[in-house]
């Protein structure tokens, strides 16, 4: 009887460890998945060689970036920390790696004493002139289900276009900029954003009165960006490109120290090919078009362009996707520069406002055009927007390549609704190809492109000055001679 007795309790002391074990183990293991949050990986400098690294923390650790290569070796690279700031109630890391080689994958954890992040990855330029990437814009979500519905186009964009080796997001991460959205955000995100190379672009809902939130999201090469307090101006070579990001927060529109930090930095580079990201749209019909702040960008920003020889600009802003022929002198011309709306890979969409054709926007303008909205699906034709496809209501991405003299654009929806067979629809709705000459492009500017803080305070008020002059002798006539069409379209169709 002793004997049995002691059998028993030698079990029941095993399975105690056991199951203690076990709990010890999966608290360990959540722990460890909770003690970074908010990992990206940004553009930072030469695309080559370099990258920013963005965690947070819940407390103020020394936490460190490990860098390794496909054989889980660890790399000798340079790793520059940043001074971790608190940052609403949370601790925010950055860092700067340096020395690593061109055209290889690099794997990566951030880890302290006690726990270690999952392992993510990126792929650095290898300096040819072929390479992809994939653009999307305004999740804009401010609740979970949506960041998740956001997550899921990404995804597909992925699945069409997995050698894409960066993304640039053109803007409006979330609706607030909460502590709440950004870790839905990240909670959705994080397995795309772990898995390649962000080029974040500011959004209105990432810098308007959230101020300083863009910054601390993303760790950004700000050493030419005129301010940093709503967004950040940077850029960088990619293959034979070269890619500017602008920050449309910037004194509502742009203020004169960016634009002449955006045409010196593109009469700085002999890249084939310029690219523009940004987030307000010059050219939309969505419903932020009527006003001021983006429309002065038609006036400000196009012509630095113009002169600039940028081939294509892409930006969001307007939940809707919308493709202009070439621009130039705001007219339809061969040697003109493109620019995209890039569609909302969110929730959230804009039907047309009719209002606007012809008077902010010149419908003969119009290569291609879709609208999302659940309702409305409605798509131009080459002449007019009257015909609807089902399929179109859904979240949109691009997948860009170029290769040589040749970059090609294809935009995708995915549908919110699957096929019969509970499968994703996925289908383009706009792709076109550019062509050029390569080896053609010269540096004409090689000085200090930096702004100082009395440079751009200075320049304030002749920014403003500058907006208010268009806003009050350009935008206001046209506005007034549109407003029997605006009340119109109000009274008919509910759209202001």
């Amino acid at each position: 009887m002793k004997k049995t007795f002691l059998k028993v309790i030698s079990i029941v002391l095993c399975l105690a460890v056991i199951l203690t074990g076990s709990a010890f183990m999966a608290f360990a293991d959540e722990a460890a998945g909770d003690a970074f949050f908010r990992i990206s990986v940004s553009m930072n400098g030469d695309a080559s060689s370099q990258r920013g690294f963005c965690w947070y923390t819940k407390t103020n650790d020394n936490s460190v970036v490990t860098i390794s290569d496909a054989d889980g070796n660890k790399v000798n690279a340079t790793v520059t920390y940043e001074d971790v700031i608190e940052w609403e109630g949370n601790f925010c890391h950055q860092a700067v790696v340096s020395g690593l080689e061109a055209g290889k994958t690099y794997y990566y954890t951030i880890s302290n004493e006690t726990a270690s992040s999952p392992v993510g990855s990126f792929v650095t330029d290898d300096g040819n002139d072929s390479f992809k990437f994939i653009a999307i814009a305004d999740v804009q979500a401010g609740n979970e289900e949506n960041f998740e519905k956001g997550s899921k186009v990404l995804d597909a964009a992925f699945a069409t276009m997995p050698d894409a080796e960066f993304v640039a997001n053109l803007g409006d991460f979330t609706d607030d900029s909460t502590n709440e959205e950004w870790d839905w955000y990240a909670k959705h995100f994080g397995d795309n954003n772990m898995a390649t190379t962000l080029v974040p672009i500011a959004g209105n809902h990432d810098g308007l009165g959230v101020e300083y939130w863009f910054n601390n999201m993303f760790a950004l090469d700000t050493s030419e960006s005129v301010q940093v307090k709503d967004g950040v101006n940077y850029s960088f070579d990619y293959g034979n490109a070269h890619i500017a990001v602008l920050n449309t927060n910037d004194l509502l529109a742009m203020s004169n120290a960016q634009l002449k930090w955006l045409k010196n930095d593109m009469n700085g580079t002999d890249k084939d090919w310029k690219i523009v990201f940004m987030h307000k749209s010059p050219y939309s019909l969505g419903k932020d078009a009527k006003w001021p702040d983006a429309l002065y960008l038609q006036k400000s920003l196009a012509k630095v362009l113009d002169k600039c020889d940028v081939d294509i600009v892409m930006s969001g802003h307007d939940h809707m996707y919308l493709r202009t022929k070439a621009l130039e002198n705001n007219k339809v011309s061969e040697d003109g520069t493109v620019y995209v709306l890039a569609g909302t890979a969110g929730a959230k969409r804009y039907e047309i406002r009719s209002f606007l054709a012809d008077h902010f926007l010149d419908t003969d303008f119009i290569a291609a055009m879709t609208v999302q909205k659940h309702g409305y699906a409605n798509y131009w034709n080459g002449t007019d927007w009257n015909q609807t496809k089902q399929t179109n209501i859904g979240g949109v991405f691009n997948c860009v390549s170029v290769n040589g003299g040749t970059l090609t654009v294809t935009a995708y929806v995915l549908a919110d609704e699957p096929d019969e067979n509970g499968n994703d629809v996925i289908t383009v709705i706009d792709t076109y190809t550019l062509t050029k000459e390569t080896g053609k492009n010269e540096i004409t500017f090689t000085g200090d492109n930096t702004t100082s803080e009395l440079e751009y305070n200075l320049g304030i008020v002749p920014s403003f000055l500058r907006l208010a002059a268009y806003a009050l002798g350009e935008w206001l006539p046209k506005f007034l001679i549109m407003v029997p069409a605006l009340l119109d379209v109000v009274i008919n169709e509910g759209t202001f």
